[in-house]
C-alpha cells in the first residue's frame, strides 16, 4: 500500500496523465549503450567547453509539455556543484534527475527511479559521485552529526565497513566515494520487484561514474555487465 501511495503520489508531482491502473506508456527506450554515449558525449563538450545547451528552447518546451522521454536516470548528490544537465551538456526533457546528499538511496528515490523504468521506458541508470562529497566525508570523519543528516551517514556507512573489513585500513577520501558508489549500484542492480527484474532480463544496465570538480570530467568507474549491454534491445 505504502509503493502504491508512493508511486501515485510520483504521478501527480510530474504531472502525468497516468493514474492507478492505466496502461503504461509505450515508447522505445534509449538503448542503455547509447545512453551512455550520448552522456560521455555531452560531457566531453562540457569539458571542452563547447557546450551545445541542447533542448532548451521554446519548441522544446512545448514538446515535452505534452510528456517526457528521458534517455537516463541519474542519481546524484545534491551538492551545488554537481548538476547533472549541465555537467551532461543535455537540456529539457533529457534526463530523470534523482539528486540527494551523498547519492544514496531509500524508498521515496527507489520510488522514482521505478516509475522512470517502467512507465517511461529508461534503459539506463547512473550513479553519479562526485570527488570531495560532503557526505561521504563526514561518514570518514566518525564523529557525530546533528539532526537528520545522521541518516545519510548510516546509509553510507556500510561502504566504509567493507573497505576496512577487505583491507583493513580507513579508506582515503576518494576510495571512499568510489566505493560508495559501486555500493548504491549494487543495491539498485538488487532492488524488488521491479529494477532486479528489468536487469536480469536484460532491459536495464546501472552504472557507476564519479565528477571532478577541478576539471569537470564524469569517470565512468563501474562497468556494465555482459547482460546489461542488451538493455534496451
Amino acid at each position: 500500500m505504502r509503493k502504491i501511495q508512493l508511486v501515485l503520489m510520483i504521478l501527480i508531482v510530474c504531472g502525468s496523465a497516468y493514474a492507478a491502473g492505466t496502461v503504461k506508456e509505450e515508447h522505445p527506450g534509449v538503448d542503455a549503450l547509447e545512453a551512455v554515449a550520448r552522456l560521455k558525449d555531452g560531457n566531453k563538450r562540457y569539458v571542452e567547453n563547447d557546450t551545445l545547451h541542447p533542448n532548451q528552447v521554446k519548441t522544446r518546451r512545448e514538446e515535452v509539455a505534452g510528456g517526457q522521454h528521458p534517455f537516463a536516470i541519474i542519481l546524484g548528490c545534491a551538492d551545488s556543484r554537481v548538476p547533472p544537465e549541465i555537467i551532461f551538456d543535455q537540456g529539457l526533457g533529457d534526463l530523470f534527475v534523482n539528486r540527494v546528499a551523498g547519492n544514496i538511496i531509500d524508498d521515496a528515490l527507489l520510488g522514482s527511479m521505478e516509475y522512470a523504468v517502467e512507465h517511461l521506458g529508461v534503459r539506463l541508470i547512473v550513479v553519479l559521485g562526485h570527488e570531495k562529497c560532503g557526505a561521504v566525508a563526514a561518514t570518514l570523519s566518525g564523529g557525530a552529526v546533528p539532526g537528520h543528516i545522521g541518516s545519510l551517514v548510516d546509509a553510507i556507512r556500510p561502504a566504509l565497513i567493507a573497505w576496512k573489513k577487505e583491507f583493513g585500513d580507513t579508506p582515503a577520501l576518494d576510495n571512499l566515494v568510489r566505493l560508495n558508489v559501486s555500493h548504491v549500484v549494487d543495491q539498485l542492480k538488487s532492488s524488488e520487484p521491479i529494477l532486479h527484474e528489468f536487469v536480469k532480463e536484460g532491459k536495464l544496465a546501472v552504472v557507476g561514474a564519479r565528477y571532478d570538480l577541478d576539471d569537470g570530467t564524469v569517470e565512468f568507474i563501474t562497468p556494465m555487465a555482459s547482460e546489461e549491454k542488451k538493455a534496451g534491445e
